[in-house]
């Protein structure tokens, strides 16, 4: 995960590389402001082409190493795996070792390397990022990598690097791809050129075309547990200059080992907000409608979109461990209230089937919320009621 930025030197302006061996891919127009957000990166945590160091991908790097070491490396890797446990940070290690001549060795690499510092300023003319690109009319990030980049993508292995070294390109995140992009991309997979490597980063594979797939070697990156998570998560914290959770074990369990996922928890106020949750769902059916009230309104108004985010997706979470709890596989309870919800609502098969059904149910609920800009508030209220009014047949199979 990401951790240990190479240095303290300032942010670089996000951009393609440029250089004679990439003539084809400009830098971003000038007009963009210093401040742009970079689609790539999460708020309050070093890029990953600034990390030094990798944690719980030990199995994922062996598989690179061995795969290289035969001499015949893929000419495409489809990095999958949850969200947050370090798959760009991979990818830019391996895209760094090809740049130094993918010799043996391990993928990590001293901050202090020609090649880091070239790579962490985006200056190697050997390196393609694709990412989702900066709108200068609506002065936001675009909601999709666009077929604009990957033609640029395409331009830039078309060319032939001065030195005749390995050509790089990492796509963060390939689910993001338009429909245009992801056909221009296949037909970049189709006719590789000679002594290049693609790095898509991928967080849905299921959302990219089959084509693609079929023409990647996939690289598994697993969730983080234990101290692999425990250190990840305390160097991400002390590079954001964030204090380190009472419970990290808590916070581990709600964020699924995604150390990215567990710092947008600690921004949104996760584990006291997964209690209050969890507490308004314990007294289900009848739940106690000023507490319901009282966490809508907290995911309403300006900067409070986190915590809306979060407060969705931990409701999700409860009803899954519910769903669990009641199917046989014995959750272990993370706070008091939610040992009385298992207790009342997640006990026999048949609130099992209710749960699952309501999941998918709430989330497309939610989807359509967030496309008609519904009220926050009015979201997250309408959702407790849903569950509430669930809650009633959920009690009324355990009374029968």
């Amino acid at each position: 995960m990401r951790a240990e930025p190479a240095g303290r030197e300032p942010r670089p302006t996000p951009r393609r590389p440029a250089g004679p061996a990439c003539a084809a891919a400009p830098a971003r127009p000038p007009s963009a402001p210093m401040s742009d957000p970079e689609a790539d990166r999460l708020d309050g945590a070093p890029h990953p082409r600034e990390t030094v160091t990798l944690y719980g991908q030990h199995a994922a790097e062996a598989q690179v190493l061995a795969t290289l070491a035969t001499g015949r490396p893929p000419h495409a890797w489809m990095l999958t795996g949850p969200r947050g446990v370090g798959k760009a940070t991979l990818a830019w290690r391996i895209a760094r070792h090809m740049l130094a001549g993918g010799a043996g060795g391990a993928l990590g690499m001293d901050a202090a390397h020609p090649v880091f510092r070239q790579t962490a300023a985006l200056a190697s003319p050997r390196l393609f990022l694709a990412r989702r690109p900066w709108d200068d009319k609506a002065k936001r990030l675009k909601t999709a990598i666009t077929v604009d980049e990957i033609r640029a993508l395409k331009s830039f292995f078309q060319l032939s690097a001065a030195d005749a070294g390995w050509r790089t390109a990492i796509v963060d995140a390939a689910d993001e791809l338009t429909p245009q992009a992801a056909n221009a991309l296949l037909k970049t997979l189709e006719e590789p050129p000679a002594r290049s490597m693609l790095l898509l980063v991928c967080h849905q594979p299921a959302r990219l075309l089959p084509t693609i797939r079929s023409r990647c070697r996939e690289l598994r990156c697993a969730a983080l547990a234990g101290p692999d998570f425990a250190a990840a998560l305390a160097d991400a914290l002390a590079d954001a200059g964030v204090e380190a959770p009472d419970d990290p074990a808590l916070l581990e369990a709600l964020a699924a080992g995604s150390v990215g996922e567990a710092l947008r928890l600690v921004a949104a106020g996760g584990a006291a907000l997964y209690a209050e949750i969890a507490a308004v769902l314990a007294e289900a059916p009848g739940l106690d409608r000023r507490r319901a009230i009282a966490v809508a309104e907290s995911c309403a108004g300006r900067g409070a979109e986190a915590r809306y985010d979060a407060a969705l997706g931990l409701t999700r979470l409860l009803l899954a461990r519910l769903a669990r709890n009641a199917a046989g596989a014995s959750v272990t309870p993370l706070t008091d209230p939610e040992a009385r919800a298992l207790a009342r609502l997640g006990a026999i098969p048949a609130q099992a089937r209710l749960w699952a059904a309501l999941l998918p149910r709430l989330a497309a609920r939610a989807d359509h919320a967030r496309a008609v800009h519904l009220d926050p508030a009015q979201v997250i209220l309408d959702m407790f009621l849903q569950i509430d009014a669930a809650a009633v047949e959920a009690r009324a199979y355990s009374a029968s």
